[in-house]
């Protein structure tokens, strides 16, 4: 079965992480300066310079009441370019040769679909946040403003969960590269305020523990893509293992490709997104003790960042 038909193009939603990611340049690694460290949970957000490291400090994105804390971030890359994170192989020895893996799960709704969520449909899924909290597992949830919106009750309390970090998926779930799965397209001018617009979205909705790493819709995007974002101040995390839950319904099969692609250092993704990606949660049920029995913990994205 072809990438696209697997992703389900054609059925009114097209979500991240269905294909492969866009890749950039050859010259990307040269974006991927260290990490600053990781902050205690009582350091003061900031949204100074960067420091002497290169790796600039997170601007403070939550609302009222959001956890104050520096998570890690890319330096930016070269000419200012948005840095991408990617995975990184461990190294041969100390705390970054541990097996992790950074479960990710992208919240998807288009700016357009409030009368389909209106009309039944379900763009959330409580179960699967609910099965992630009783097997104990930390997870970043990339969250499109819309989604925010549209579920404040839900976008709150997976903020205030320690087990959870929300990060920037968008607010319109546009493409910010054409083409890109049929998804509408961004206008460079609009990419970076789309993106303050995710991030106004969570402080409206008072979530909490919002980190500055950002998602691109369909895991598309360019240089341009990069230089417009700059504004933004954000990491972009792209994943090395696509489960491929969208539009799924063999929860075996989601899980089979889960655990053939993690390694060391894994960024998964996966969707939080009822309607379109219905088998995520079982197939959980399944990926996380077999992971476990592997070796493998579970970490959020910005504790892999931090350990690379």
């Amino acid at each position: 079965m072809s990438v696209l038909a697997a992703c389900g193009l054609g059925l009114g939603l097209v979500l991240a992480g269905c294909g492969t990611p866009a890749a950039g340049p050859a010259d990307r690694a040269a974006q991927a300066a260290a990490p600053s460290p990781a902050a205690s949970p009582a350091t003061p957000t900031s949204s100074g310079p960067a420091g002497a490291s290169g790796a600039s400090e997170a601007p403070a994105r939550g609302g009222a009441g959001a956890a104050r804390r520096v998570p890690p971030t890319l330096a930016p890359g070269p000419g200012g370019l948005t840095p991408v994170f990617e995975r990184r192989a461990p190294l041969s020895g100390g705390a970054a040769a541990e097996k992790t893996v950074a479960l990710t799960f992208d919240a998807d709704m288009t700016a357009d679909q409030g009368p389909r969520a209106a009309g039944g449909e379900r763009f959330d899924n409580p179960a699967l946040i609910e099965t992630l909290r009783r097997l104990d597992v930390d997870a970043t949830v990339f969250m499109t403003g819309r989604w925010a919106e549209e579920y404040p009750d839900q976008a709150r309390s997976i903020g205030a969960d320690p087990r959870f970090e929300v990060a920037n998926h968008s607010y319109s779930h546009h493409a910010f590269r054409a083409p890109c799965y049929g998804l509408p397209t961004l206008g460079r001018a609009d990419m970076a305020a789309d993106v303050e617009r995710a991030f106004a979205a969570f402080r409206t909705a008072g979530v909490r523990d919002v980190v500055p790493y950002f998602r691109f819709p369909g895991g598309c995007y360019d240089d341009d893509a990069l230089r417009a974002l700059a504004p933004a101040k954000v990491t972009a995390v792209q994943w090395d293992v696509v489960g491929g839950d969208a539009f799924a319904k063999d929860a075996d099969a989601v899980a089979r490709q889960v655990l053939q692609g993690v390694r060391p250092g894994s960024v998964v993704v996966l969707h939080c997104t009822l309607s379109a990606a219905p088998v995520t949660e079982e197939a959980i049920r399944r990926v996380v003790p077999e992971l476990r029995a592997r070796g493998y913990r579970f970490v959020k994205v910005s504790e892999l960042m931090a350990a690379g």
